[in-house]
């Protein structure tokens, strides 16, 4: 397997080009790629309800590409970005996954996040052969060749989280709540099979509400009503500043109610306020907090680039990747070429990622370590649980 550094983040300043291979031996499927350049498509949503969790992904990828453009690029050819708003509306991130793969020709296309988008993407993406590096954790239950998927499935992320609660907080009674389209549900799903089928604990709600909902004051009293002894989230987007703050609001604060989520990161804790979710937690693969010298420089470099106040989430590490992933791809199969890039990904290995090390899977997931951050008053995370070893991406568990 080949290993990959990532040395992006102690670059020289000045764009350098290098002696590339011919255009005719790394382009055989009419990409936009010439001697000097290759065109590749970020398409996140920069309004709109999850402008607020996809902002910092898009500027991950981009500092990624600027720093591997420092390097000397890929192949020898310096990466041109295409970027484009999915606006939080999923026909718009088929319409631009088609107008980036028809009329831009891009050779890789780095986003999505909610699964709603990708599933408007992916149709499009295998009839047009196209390449999506996708960041954000999500259900499983999906693997095709035309996505490189550098976030959490389920398994990874849910199930780990739960037998924590179970083992370390005796947790038996759970309520669930998730924004209403296919990763909650599936998710929630996923999570109340294991809660009755392994657990052998009870869920005692289930709720729904629709992209960019406000109102949780019946939420909030129907869980007073059941006193689970855990709340189990996966609210998406802007709509999580009304939840936690109307939570907080209801009395059912980190001391008086114990609830993990699946989808506040540091994104979104900006936009909450630490101090509305403070004590809760969340489970993801990285935090900014983690204490390595690879995500200290990582975090100095975005900082650096977007402000002293930007704060660095899971989706966004993850979206970080992304670039690096294809590049080493490209360079291993000596071709841009979609199927070549793909074949070359299985195995590759990131020794020195900000999250610590990954490695693709055969299944063209990560490999990854499941950690439980807690948060602070300050909008970051203490890191309270992390899995004892890597888990292996299990897209299609057995048994949910």
């Amino acid at each position: 397997m080949k290993a990959v550094l990532l040395a992006g983040l102690s670059v020289a300043s000045v764009t350098t080009f290098a002696a590339g291979p011919a255009t005719s031996a790394v382009n055989t499927t009419k990409l936009a790629v010439t001697d000097q350049y290759v065109n590749v498509g970020i398409l996140h949503s920069l309004s709109g309800t999850m402008a607020i969790s996809e902002t910092g992904p898009a500027q991950a990828e981009r500092l990624a590409i600027e720093q591997i453009n420092k390097q000397g690029g890929v192949l020898g050819r310096q990466i041109k970005i295409i970027q484009e708003d999915g606006s939080s509306d999923w026909p718009i991130f088929a319409e631009k996954t088609k107008k980036l793969l028809e009329k831009d020709r891009v050779a890789a296309i780095f986003g999505g996040y909610t699964s709603a988008s990708r599933k408007a993407m992916l149709p499009i993406l295998e009839q047009r052969n196209g390449l999506l590096y996708y960041p954000t954790f999500y259900e499983g239950l999906e693997q095709s060749k035309n996505v490189i998927y550098t976030g959490q499935e389920a398994t990874q992320q849910v199930i780990e989280a739960l037998n924590w609660l179970a083992k370390e907080k005796k947790a038996k009674t759970f309520y669930l709540v998730g924004s209403d389209y296919i990763w909650p549900r599936t998710t929630m799903k996923i999570a109340r099979t294991h809660i009755e089928k392994v657990l052998k604990g009870k869920v005692v709600g289930e709720e729904y509400y629709s992209l960019g909902s406000t109102q949780f004051g019946s939420l909030t009293n129907k869980i007073k009503l059941k006193k689970p002894d855990a709340i189990i989230a996966g609210i998406v987007g802007g709509s999580n500043v009304s939840f936690y703050k109307q939570l907080k609001a209801s009395g059912l604060d980190s001391k008086r109610q114990l609830l993990l989520t699946f989808s506040v990161t540091e994104d979104e804790v900006l936009g909450i306020g630490g101090e509305n979710i403070a004590g809760h937690y969340s489970s993801f693969k990285y935090f900014q907090s983690l204490n390595n010298p690879n995500n200290a420089a990582f975090v100095k470099a975005f900082k650096t680039k977007y402000g002293a106040k930007a704060v660095v989430g899971d989706v966004t590490q993850a979206a970080y990747l992304g670039p690096w992933l294809w590049k080493a791809a490209v360079e291993k199969a000596k071709s841009f070429d979609v199927a070549k890039v793909t074949a070359a990904s299985k195995g590759l290995e990131l020794k020195n990622a900000p999250e610590g090390y990954v490695k693709v899977h055969n299944n063209q997931h990560l490999w990854s370590y499941s950690k439980i951050g807690q948060v602070q008053p300050n909008g970051q995370f203490k890191v309270v649980y992390t899995s004892p070893k890597l888990i292996a991406p299990n897209p299609f568990p057995k048994g949910y």
